[in-house]
């Protein structure tokens, strides 16, 4: 939060009209629009999609910039801090949703939709069809005999087992770093602040080695029926979290350089840290059931 002293700051900061929301607005809408035309193959789609991205992240760029300088002039007191936890827990929280109804997904398709599909009443409709997930029998597919192409499943060793060593040392080194700043140990703070945000871009890189072998190597891919599906959705989409938890670390960091928090207001960072233990944890929930089960 705030550099300024708790008690400057007015009795509810109530900010000025901004441009920023609609500006934002329109750049998605770009996206959207581009994307669309993109996948329609229609040669204007990639280019509007790349404008309306790069609209997107400069709006962005000015409303952060916009907040930072609004918490460091003292306009943020105990109410507005109170907002952005309560915001922050339900925006965690909404997370957490999302990526249950994505397990959820998975273990309904392993032990509902794979038995269902394999009983008698199927039997005569697919009659090579073996009801047993990829990862409990080497050669099966999960599909119809002749549908998916053979594929190798991806075990926990080795790729997955470093990266969650990547992550779980990554929420050490940030805990460090947060205990750093409490002490008002700024230098240090940001030395293992740059640590997570390197070890966040390892398990990035490690991420993408591991499709390039799961395509190349296994031919496991997002056709490979339910298993390649599910795989690839619940690694994606929780690799995109990294991502952004990482950027938010890494600016977060500029900031810290540039002598921004205190030992006693710094929800920016402690928002941030909240987000990437959340995407450590569900990535412990993630190696479980997509490595091992």
């Amino acid at each position: 939060m705030s550099s300024t002293a708790s008690g400057t700051a007015p009795y509810y900061f109530v900010p000025h009209p901004s441009r920023h929301p609609i500006m934002a607005a329109i750049g998605l809408f770009a996206m959207i629009i581009g994307g669309t035309l993109w996948i329609n193959r229609m040669d204007a789609g990639h280019w509007i999609f790349l404008a309306g991205i790069l609209w997107w992240l400069f709006t962005l760029f000015q409303w952060f910039r916009e907040a930072a300088h609004e918490s460091e002039g003292g306009l943020y007191g105990r109410r507005v801090d109170t907002s952005f936890r309560w915001s922050m827990s339900w925006f965690i929280f909404s997370e957490v949703m999302f990526f249950g109804a994505f397990f959820t997904t998975l273990w309904w398709a392993h032990k509902h939709s794979l038995p269902e599909l394999g009983n008698l009443n199927n039997a005569l409709l697919w009659p090579d069809f073996k009801a047993v997930w990829p990862s409990a029998a080497p050669g099966t597919t999960a599909s119809p005999a002749g549908t998916i192409e053979p594929f190798q499943t991806m075990g926990p060793f080795w790729l997955p087992t470093i990266n969650t060593a990547l992550l779980l040392s990554s929420g050490v080194t940030l805990t460090i770093a947060h205990h750093a700043l409490q002490a008002g140990h700024r230098a240090r703070c940001i030395a293992f602040m740059w640590v997570t945000v390197l070890l966040g871009l390892t398990f990035l890189c490690v991420q993408g080695y591991e499709y390039h072998h799961a395509y190349t190597e296994l031919n496991m891919t997002l056709a490979s029926g339910m298993y390649g599906s599910t795989f690839f959705m619940l690694t994606g989409f929780h690799g995109f979290h990294v991502l952004v938890g990482m950027l938010m670390l890494f600016f977060i960091t500029l900031r810290l350089m540039r002598g921004h928090f205190t030992p006693q207001h710094h929800f920016g960072f402690e928002g941030a840290a909240w987000y990437w233990h959340f995407v450590d944890v569900v990535w412990l929930f993630l190696y479980i059931l997509v490595y091992w089960i």
